[in-house]
């Protein structure tokens, strides 16, 4: 069983006809992700920018671009719910300063021509952006985030969030959080192989990106307590 080749295609056109991959080494590409995630229509290896905004503007779903192949971003209604928390924090610090703008789980970003990838929340410092304000009329903005934060998912595997640190941190990013909710902890990275690992009896803060940021674990974490 084969699928296309993994090449980088034009933004706007399809990927050009390419030697074949095994499956397993679609999965290998991808970082283990489960096979369910990856879209087979378009064949992957041809799909494109535009394909992903279509996808989602008929169906709600969101998928991530690797090099003319969508992968469908695997979300939950937890990993949600600390993503929309983790958002509420970083505005009461970052509004009042003016320092930039927070995403969230649909926020896409070109870290490169054939690669989009959508952190659970990003934040971006307006210089990064032309005319320091936010083009209504890009839906796919070539932007890095200095701060990404990945929620994880049942389906995300460690493969997965390490291939996705090797993309961010090239890109220009300065800081990546991977939230686990189910451990209830975070594990900070300032480089895609060097990281902290925090638990809900710890604070986390906001250095390099966000100086005097800070966030009681516990604090976060205690939305997905009874209330």
């Amino acid at each position: 069983m084969t699928v296309a080749t993994l090449l980088p295609s034009p933004v706007t056109s399809a990927a050009p006809p390419a030697p074949t991959l095994t499956t397993r080494e679609l999965y290998e590409r991808l970082g283990e992700v489960p096979l369910w995630r990856i879209c087979a229509d378009p064949a992957p290896g041809t799909a494109t920018e535009q394909d992903l905004l279509e996808i989602h503007a008929k169906t709600g779903r969101l998928f991530e671009l690797v090099d003319g192949i969508l992968v469908e971003k695997g979300m939950g209604y937890s990993e949600s719910v600390l993503a929309s928390m983790l958002i509420y924090y970083l505005q009461a610090w970052i509004l009042p300063r003016n320092l930039g703008a927070v995403a969230g789980e649909a926020g896409m970003l070109r870290l490169r021509p054939g690669l989009v990838r959508i952190p659970d929340v990003s934040f971006i410092p307006w210089h990064r952006f032309p005319g320091r304000q936010v083009d209504l009329l890009v839906p796919i903005p070539s932007l890095f985030p200095e701060l990404a934060i990945e929620v994880l998912s049942d389906s995300n595997t460690p493969s997965e969030m390490a291939q996705k640190r090797q993309e961010y941190f090239p890109s220009g990013a300065r800081l990546i959080w991977i939230v686990d909710p189910r451990a209830r902890t975070v594990e900070v990275f300032t480089n895609p192989t060097t990281s902290t690992l925090l638990t809900a009896a710890d604070t986390l803060v906001g250095d390099p990106v966000l100086p005097g940021f800070s966030l009681p674990l516990a604090q976060l974490f205690a939305e997905l307590d009874p209330h």
